[in-house]
């Protein structure tokens, strides 16, 4: 995880992102709140036994979506460091060597370090796992199309990781008008026996029967979400295991207000919820919890 140091409203993304919303307070004020936001999630994190490596955000360049690193590295277990395409010219500042670096340092072992950054001089764009949704079990990505996920780029990884690809269109509708969702982490999630996913926001019948299928015979109970739940990011959840094995599924305070019972009782079922209260984040940067979480899957020295 970054701690942000210069969190604020991309105007970049927002061409694309429409959960980003604008906010009338001082930056300073912002930044003070976000960096408030980001500590208590980590304690709620500690608090559990799970392992957060955090990193500080650099004060130049600056970079206003650094708190959400999942979006241009992403580890893998055979020891693979993938990093990716991304959209917004002032978000590929992210990619640090020092942090991949931090990695090696804690003992983690990088065999390969795989920068697709190529894709860019096309306008070819695969922004990570919030591109990615990955069930890691059954090494299949879950992918929506948009400007930032491009076919091609999509094929390329999956063939360095061995996993097949289920690809789909995937809309929101925002004052009557239809435009394609940016991530598929915004409306799907992928545990080890759930999957949280908007099937309503699949218009073409073929694909939310197959995405459905897919989830089903890959061995997940579905829970769908309605597209409002969707747009209070309960979609961007992710399935996190401490050092004893415990299970969490980590969502916001607004993605868990938006829940029924009954969907809450079924993930409580298999997994303990992590919830930290992240407004000021999720309204100017567009992303929740799941997306400021770079899972580390490489092997230890």
């Amino acid at each position: 995880m970054v701690r942000p140091a210069n969190f604020g409203f991309n105007t970049e993304t927002a061409a694309n992102n429409f959960y980003q919303q604008m906010d009338d307070r001082s930056g300073k004020e912002i930044q003070e709140l976000a960096r408030k936001e980001f500590d208590g999630f980590v304690a709620l994190l500690r608090d559990q036994r799970v392992n957060v490596e955090v990193v500080e955000d650099t004060e130049n360049p600056v970079k206003t979506d650094a708190v959400f690193p999942n979006n241009w590295f992403s580890t893998h277990s055979d020891g693979k460091l993938i990093m990716y395409p991304m959209f917004s010219p002032n978000r590929r500042l992210e990619r640090r060597k020092d942090l991949i670096e931090m990695l090696m340092h804690k003992g983690y072992q990088v065999s390969d370090i795989l920068d697709l950054s190529f894709f860019e001089n096309d306008g070819q764009y695969l922004e990570g796992t919030g591109s990615m949704v990955m069930d890691h079990e059954s090494k299949t990505i879950f992918a929506c199309y948009s400007e930032r996920t491009h076919p091609f780029p999509l094929q390329y990884v999956a063939e360095l990781l061995d996993y097949k690809v289920v690809g789909f269109h995937s809309v929101q509708e925002i004052e009557g008008v239809q435009s394609p969702i940016y991530h598929t982490n915004v409306m799907m999630h992928i545990g080890r026996d759930l999957a949280v996913v908007c099937l309503d926001s699949i218009p073409k019948a073929s694909e939310k029967q197959l995405v459905q299928r897919t989830l089903t015979n890959n061995g997940k109970k579905v829970i769908p979400i309605t597209p409002k739940q969707k747009f209070n990011f309960a979609g961007n959840m992710l399935e996190l295991s401490n050092d004893g094995g415990e299970k969490f599924t980590i969502m916001s305070q607004t993605a868990y207000d938006s829940l029924n019972p009954g969907q809450i009782q079924l993930i409580e079922k298999y997994t303990t919820i992590i919830s930290p209260q992240i407004p000021t984040i999720e309204k100017l940067g567009g992303g929740s919890a799941r997306c400021m979480i770079a899972e580390i899957f490489l092997p230890k020295k």
